[in-house]
């Protein structure tokens, strides 16, 4: 595969190569947004085949499969290892220009060492010799992580989670940092009802009190932020399909309070938008008190196929782009709700839409206070637009509008414990984008040291300072 991923792949000029091999490549990485599952890291799993660490859970693949007429009893149903596999094979080489072509490549090459391009002549050989590889020791769940020089992960949590397994991961001495992160969606979905009405009391149960009323309710929602605090949480993160910013008094908070979990009747939309601003906003302000950095997942619309979603549940593979009217707005407002009382925490803003590049990336300028660099970010190509396109289109309206040399960098943002080499492929990206720049005459070239340390920044330092790792 010398003529595909090699050790310039991606990297276009001589500028850009220097950059890479002297700069980015060398930095050990800080995976601050992942959904890795702590338990598999606490039992430093050991995956059965290579159908379970690629297949298993990537609901990129399945998107892809479905897409090219595979059944769903070779994605998520009861077909073999071995069949899925050979599934995955044949789709393969259909998904050129797709990045899923570069990513599986790049995953073989640097987990297995395996250069052969995947398709079905190649399926058997390149099956048998990763899951003989993966019997070995090394490639557990914890060997894969140092394999890749991992070191930090943050996990994304419930408030309701135990954190268990985050004990048992600090007790057991593994060297590498696995964090938890606060997720508190499921906390604000009131228009959910019976479902919303299930969790207080599982929350209740968590925190080992009665919650009769909001009151109650936001106690307990602070004394699980405490808790995540004592397990070393440094990161909040929501989920939203857009910003929450709707004014209400203390009375109206308790009757929509009263109204779904008493009554246990419907609310009406603008009272769940009365809440949801509430808790957001209630949220920011434990964020901020114990200097978290909180992120914001703004603008998918999720599980799109209700038959598949009442088949297979949510996050897998059935969500979308949205297009949500008065974002900006209602995003200004929320963050100077913040300002105003002087309580903003560090934020990263991700838009899933790509049309909200300049957006957000204008909006960041509005909340700098001069306390921190970049304090408030615009997040790395999210989802959808974590591949080459959407990495540059952030990048360039980030350079244009802002810094680029603040930018706090890559993530995974992954089930999965090979993606790391999303992180090499982000580098590449970023290394490729200014060494063109230099060979354009577009930035000095007298200045080449300088542009080494800014990649050595946005590849590992920016990160380790500004979450303070």
């Amino acid at each position: 595969m010398s003529d595909f991923i090699h050790e310039n792949f991606m990297l276009q000029t001589a500028t850009a190569e220097r950059l890479y091999h002297e700069h980015a490549n060398k930095q050990p990485i800080i995976d601050y947004h992942c959904h890795l599952d702590p338990k598999q890291i606490a039992e430093d799993h050991r995956f059965r085949s290579i159908t379970e660490l690629w297949l298993g859970g990537d609901h990129y693949k399945w998107r892809l499969l479905r897409t090219n007429g595979v059944d769903e009893k070779y994605i998520t149903g009861d077909a073999s290892d071995w069949e899925k596999f050979e599934k995955w094979a044949e789709t393969v080489p259909y998904t050129m220009r797709n990045p899923m072509y570069h990513w599986v490549h790049l995953e073989l090459k640097r987990v297995f060492g395996i250069d052969t391009l995947l398709k079905p002549e190649t399926a058997r050989e390149i099956y048998d010799k990763a899951n003989e590889m993966l019997r070995q020791p090394e490639f557990s769940a914890r060997g894969l992580m140092r394999r890749f020089g991992v070191e930090v992960v943050c996990t994304t949590d419930d408030p309701i989670d135990s954190l268990q397994y985050h004990e048992q991961i600090k007790e057991s001495g593994f060297e590498i940092k696995v964090l938890p992160t606060w997720r508190p969606d499921k906390s604000m979905a009131v228009e959910s009802g019976n479902v919303f009405r299930d969790y207080l009391r599982q929350l209740e149960e968590a925190c080992g009190v009665k919650i009769g009323n909001v009151s109650d309710y936001l106690k307990a929602i602070r004394q699980r932020h405490d808790y995540f605090q004592s397990h070393g949480c440094k990161l909040a993160d929501h989920g939203i399909n857009n910003f929450f910013a709707t004014p209400s008094t203390e009375d109206e908070i308790t009757a929509i309070f009263n109204k779904v979990v008493i009554e246990e009747k419907e609310l009406s939309p603008e009272e769940v938008l009365k809440f949801k601003s509430r808790m957001l906003h209630e949220n920011a302000l434990l964020n901020h008190e114990k200097g978290w950095v909180q992120q914001y997942h703004y603008g998918a619309i999720r599980n799109n196929n209700s038959r598949m979603f009442n088949e297979l549940g949510p996050d897998t593979g059935y969500d979308s782009i949205n297009d949500g009217t008065d974002v900006a707005a209602t995003m200004a407002r929320f963050f100077n709700n913040l300002e105003k009382e002087d309580k903003l925490a560090k934020s990263i803003i991700y838009n899933l839409n790509p049309n909200d590049n300049y957006l957000v990336a204008t909006m960041i300028g509005n909340f700098q206070d001069g306390s921190v660099p970049g304090k408030i970010q615009f997040g790395s190509g999210w989802w959808f637009l974590d591949q080459k396109d959407g990495m540059e289109d952030q990048m360039n309206v980030l350079s244009t509008q802002g810094m680029l040399s603040r930018f706090v960098g890559m993530l995974t943002d992954s089930r999965s414990f090979v993606s790391y080499i999303r992180h090499e492929y982000f580098r590449r990206i970023l290394c490729n984008l200014i060494g063109n720049d230099v060979e354009n005459g577009l930035l000095p070239e007298s200045e080449i040291e300088f542009l080494g340390e800014m990649v050595e920044n946005i590849c590992y330092n920016n990160a380790r300072d500004y979450f303070g790792f």
